[in-house]
């Protein structure tokens, strides 16, 4: 697994659109925001041509556009590559790009949330580097950054531990406050199943939106990633619009994909949308009763998700994960 410099201070930072354009608030004026931030701590940014735009089918750019951006992006001189958003059709942009040649490319790190699962689980299951599953560029709009976003820069920086949050908030956006951030006011209470002490393995994952997306296609070749890393693998999971039922159904089919056949662990956070029993399911039992007789320890509602904050994770990345005092603790190997 390749594994990409980590960032100093004179770096580049590219921005790129591979899903949404910052083009509405409060993201139009946080990615504003962000950028002087980047600069005034001595980091160099080159915004991609897509960024302010929103001339696609519910997305920056056409699929052609959008892959052009990744791979001019890949082809500079910059250490990180950074997402300006999330949104829905960022998988439309994937035939367009050239995964042999990301892969022959000089390791760099990209890193987005959400939508962008599209390229931080291909760049590591495909081009066999690690990728960063965290906070999209107009997060860093506050001066002092947040939890997360701390986190993030860390993690990029080098830091191999990291622990979860105190508490965690229901955020919402405000359009007319752009700058106002979230409040962390509901308790955290991770739930454990069959957990029996600290896991090791190599994190893979995101929003499994996108992962059952991609489930059958030609892009999933998480059977060859899975023999290739015998260790097993630490699966960390979300979701944004699944509802309970199809979080269920969504554990099903990567399961029966064989997917999770060498599966150490699950780390699921905090789902968005399915949150509300249905017909006696709930996001807790739909996870045991479609994960648990693979027999690996289940952590459930961690800080991970559209539901923040949300710890960084380096996808690709050996790590020993443990359950202590009901918080998270990640301690990368590598």
């Amino acid at each position: 697994m390749k594994q990409p410099q980590f960032l100093t201070k004179g770096d580049t930072i590219y921005l790129v659109a591979p899903s949404f354009g910052c083009v509405t608030e409060p993201y139009m004026t946080r990615l504003r925001v962000a950028i002087d931030n980047f600069r005034r701590l001595g980091y160099q940014v080159v915004e991609g041509p897509n960024i302010w735009r929103a001339d696609g089918v519910a997305c920056s750019a056409s699929g052609p556009e959008r892959a052009q951006e990744i791979h001019d992006a890949f082809a500079s001189d910059a250490k990180l590559i950074l997402s300006v958003g999330g949104g829905e059709t960022m998988c439309e942009m994937l035939p367009y790009l050239d995964f042999e040649a990301l892969g022959a490319a000089e390791a760099k790190w990209f890193m987005g949330f959400s939508d962008n699962t599209n390229l931080t689980f291909l760049l590591t299951t495909l081009c066999d580097t690690m990728s960063v599953y965290g906070s999209c560029a107009p997060s860093f709009f506050s001066r002092k950054f947040r939890l997360s976003e701390l986190d993030a820069m860390e993690l990029l920086q080098g830091k191999m531990h990291f622990e979860g949050y105190p508490k965690w908030s229901i955020s919402k956006r405000n359009e007319e406050h752009p700058l106002w951030g979230y409040r962390l006011s509901q308790p955290k209470v991770i739930v454990p199943h069959q957990y029996g002490g600290p896991m090791e393995g190599v994190l893979l994952g995101g929003c499994l939106d996108c992962l059952v997306n991609l489930c059958g296609t030609r892009y999933d070749k998480v059977k060859e990633f899975n023999a290739r890393h015998p260790e097993g693998v630490i699966w960390f999971l979300e979701s944004c619009d699944l509802n309970v039922l199809a979080l269920r159904r969504a554990y099903f089919e990567l399961r029966e994909a064989g997917w999770f056949d060498n599966a150490k662990g699950f780390l699921l956070g905090r789902a968005l949308s399915g949150r509300e029993e249905i017909l006696g399911v709930d996001r807790f039992n739909a996870a045991i009763d479609m994960l648990g007789e693979l027999g690996a320890p289940i952590l459930m509602d961690v800080d991970l998700g559209h539901l923040p904050p949300s710890m960084p994770i380096k996808t690709g990345a050996k790590a020993r994960v443990s359950f202590e005092l009901g918080n998270l603790i990640i301690d990368y190997l590598e």
